[in-house]
C-alpha cells in the first residue's frame, strides 16, 4: 500500500522550529524596535522606519534618559498584536523609568502609522493566530472588494498581500533554512518507525490493529504482502526485494516552504538491510524557499466556496490572482500529485497540517479519490490535552460524501501523536 504524508506546519514546530505566525510577527517587529534612531540632542524627535512601519515620537528629556528609554524598548521580547505596541510607545514602562531617576518629564509627542493594510489588519485581530487565518483574512478582504465593487482596492490588496509573502520568505529564509542546520539532528527513530518496512504477521492476527485502519477489502492484499515481506526477510533479501518490486512508495506533499525534510529523505535513500524503508520522493506544493521554479504559493484554494462563482464571474483577474489552483499551473506539482494518487491505492497520514478549508480543493481530490482507502492523523499532544478531533472535524469539511468520511478517517485508538522531541542543530 503506497502512503501520501500530508505534512503542514505543525510537523517544523514539532521540530522545534519558529515558523509560527506568531514568531513571523515578532521577529518582523522586533526588527522594527532594533531600528528605533536616538536624537542626537533634546528636542529632536526619534523616529524609526522600517519596511511599511514608520513611527516617531518626541520626548520632552535629555539625551542620556532616551538612551534608557531606547533600552526599555529593545528589551521588548513580544509585541503580536498592533494594540501591545502602541501601547508601549506611549511609554507607560518608560515613564516609571523617568519618575525612579527623580524626572518629570514628560513625552510630547508618539506616532504610528503602517503603510500596509493588510499588515496593520493581521496585527490588529487578536484571532489570528496561525497562517491558515492570514490566508482566511485575505479572502474576507477579497470579497469585501467583491461586494463593493472596488478593482481599485482589490489591486492594492494584492500588492499588500505581495508584501507580506515576500517578508515571509526573508523570514524563513533568514531564520530557519540559513538558521538551522538539516544534515544534524537528534535521535528520530519515534517518527522514522511509521515508515520501516518489517513483517507484522498479519495472516495470525485477524483481529491485527494494523488492519483495522483500512477496509477489509483491502486486507487480503496487506496480508499478501506482508507474507512476501516475512519470506524476504527470512531469506535476507528484503531491501533488494522491496526495491526490485517496488512494492510500497511515499509521497511526502509538503506544505512547507522550508527543508526539514530533506534530513528524513536522505535517511530513506540510504535504507540499510537493518532499516529497511520504502522508495520515498517529496512534492513541495505551496512552494520552495528562492526558487524561481517552485516559487512561494500563498493565498486561498476553496474553490467550493459559495462566494467563489461570483469571484470567476467578475471577468477581472485580478480577484483569480492568489487562488491557489491557478499558482499549482507554474509547474508540474500539482501533475505529479495526481500521477501518484491515479497509479495505486494508498493511505494517507496527517503530520501536522490542520486540513483547513484554504487547502480544501486540494484535499478534496486526495480524501475523495478511491484509491484513498484511510486518513491516519498524527495529532499534537500536550498537557494531556490533543487536536485529533478538531482536525478531523476540519477533515470533514472537504467531503461531499460524508459516509465516505466516516469509512475512511481511522479512529484515535489506532492513531498517534506526532513526537514533539526531534531538534535540529542551530547553525554558529
Amino acid at each position: 500500500m503506497n502512503r501520501l504524508v500530508i505534512v503542514g506546519n505543525g510537523f517544523d514546530l514539532a521540530h522545534g522550529l519558529p515558523t509560527g505566525y506568531c514568531d513571523f510577527i515578532d521577529w518582523y517587529w522586533g526588527k522594527v524596535i532594533d531600528n528605533i534612531e536616538l536624537p542626537t540632542y533634546e528636542g529632536i524627535p526619534s523616529n524609526c522606519e522600517y519596511g511599511f512601519v514608520n513611527i516617531q515620537f518626541q520626548f520632552d528629556a535629555d539625551y542620556y534618559e532616551l538612551i534608557k528609554i531606547r533600552n526599555e524598548f529593545v528589551g521588548i521580547k513580544r509585541v503580536a498584536q498592533l494594540n501591545e505596541i502602541i501601547q508601549k510607545y506611549q511609554i507607560s514602562d518608560a515613564e516609571k523609568v523617568l519618575i525612579e531617576a527623580n524626572h518629570n518629564r514628560n513625552i510630547n509627542n508618539c506616532r504610528l502609522t503602517i503603510s500596509n493594510h493588510f499588515f496593520k489588519t493581521i496585527n490588529d485581530k487578536k484571532n489570528i493566530q496561525n497562517w491558515i487565518d492570514i490566508e482566511n483574512e485575505y479572502y474576507q478582504l477579497l470579497i469585501d472588494c467583491l461586494k463593493e465593487k472596488n478593482n481599485d482596492k482589490v489591486k492594492k490588496l494584492n500588492e499588500e498581500f505581495e508584501q507580506v509573502k515576500n517578508l515571509l520568505e526573508q523570514y524563513l529564509y533568514s531564520k530557519i533554512d540559513q538558521g538551522f542546520d538539516f544534515n544534524i539532528c537528534n535521535d528520530a527513530t519515534e517518527l522514522l518507525r511509521h515508515f520501516l518496512i518489517t513483517p507484522r504477521h498479519l495472516s495470525r492476527n485477524d483481529d491485527n490493529p494494523y488492519l483495522k485502519e483500512f477496509p477489509k477489502v483491502d486486507h487480503p492484499k496487506l496480508i499478501e504482502f506482508d507474507d512476501e515481506v516475512i519470506h524476504a526477510n527470512k531469506e535476507n533479501t528484503l531491501e533488494d526485494y522491496i526495491n526490485y518490486n517496488n512494492m510500497e512508495r511515499n509521497l511526502f506533499l509538503n506544505f512547507n516552504y522550508t527543508s526539514t525534510l530533506s534530513y528524513y529523505l536522505s535517511i530513506f535513500r540510504l535504507s540499510s538491510r537493518r532499516n529497511i524503508f520504502a522508495n520515498s520522493q517529496e512534492i513541495q506544493i505551496h512552494g520552495q524557499l528562492n526558487n524561481e521554479h517552485n516559487p512561494i504559493n500563498f493565498g486561498f484554494g476553496d474553490e467550493m466556496d459559495s462566494h467563489y462563482k461570483l469571484i470567476e464571474e467578475k471577468d477581472d483577474n485580478e480577484y483569480l490572482k492568489n487562488i491557489k489552483s491557478f499558482q499549482y499551473l507554474q509547474n508540474s506539482n500539482y501533475k505529479d500529485l495526481l500521477d501518484f494518487i491515479d497509479s495505486e491505492k494508498f493511505q494517507v497520514y496527517i503530520m501536522g497540517h490542520s486540513c483547513g478549508l484554504s487547502d480544501r480543493i486540494l484535499l478534496n481530490t486526495i480524501f475523495e479519490h478511491e484509491h484513498c482507502r484511510s486518513i491516519k492523523v498524527f495529532y499534537h499532544e500536550k498537557d494531556g490535552k490533543d487536536n485529533y478531533t478538531d482536525i478531523v472535524q476540519n477533515i470533514s469539511r472537504h467531503f461531499n460524501k460524508k459516509k465516505m468520511m466516516r469509512d475512511k478517517l481511522v479512529n484515535k485508538s489506532l492513531c498517534q501523536p506526532l513526537p514533539q522531541n526531534i531538534r535540529f542543530a542551530p547553525k554558529q
